[in-house]
């Protein structure tokens, strides 16, 4: 009798494992998670706004189990002199630790870093004059903070 019983007790066992083992899989981030990821850490203005709309609704976005935690600049001023760089810290964030997760962080730092820069540089369109000026020379001191440093 213990026999009769051992086979369907393993026969349990492994549609149990088999279960599982799919409820693993499913919680697994969407195929094309590298791609996306790759959208919103281009240098272009529609690549930021796409970030931008992604980072503000989160939730829509939780199966791709992105990092979308920040420190902003770190240890510099997030608004340095008055310009709000701390949007275009937090995605340059995004994209470091992203890549990091994903282990192809070396492949595309110069690109992220390159990112940073176009959006700093957007942040300082919106002055002219001196303040323009002021305003790229900082974007460029950030540049080459994280570009040599981070």
């Amino acid at each position: 009798m213990r026999r009769r019983l051992a086979a369907p007790l393993a026969v349990t066992a492994a549609a149990l494992s088999a279960v599982v083992g799919l409820s693993g899989t499913a919680s697994a981030a969407p195929a094309d998670k590298p791609q996306v990821l790759s959208q919103w850490t281009q240098t272009s203005a529609s690549s930021y706004s796409a970030w931008a709309d992604a980072s503000g609704n989160q939730g829509s976005w939780a199966a791709y189990e992105f990092n979308w935690t920040t420190d902003y600049c770190t240890s510099s001023p997030d608004n340095p002199l008055g310009f709000p760089f701390s949007t275009a810290c937090a995605r340059h964030d995004f994209g470091y630790r992203n890549y990091k997760a994903a282990g192809s962080f070396d492949a595309n730092k110069p690109r992220l870093d390159n990112a940073f820069h176009a959006d700093l540089k957007r942040v300082c369109n919106a002055y002219s004059g001196a303040k323009y000026s002021t305003c790229n020379a900082t974007a460029w001191t950030y540049y080459q903070a994280v570009s040599n440093l981070g």
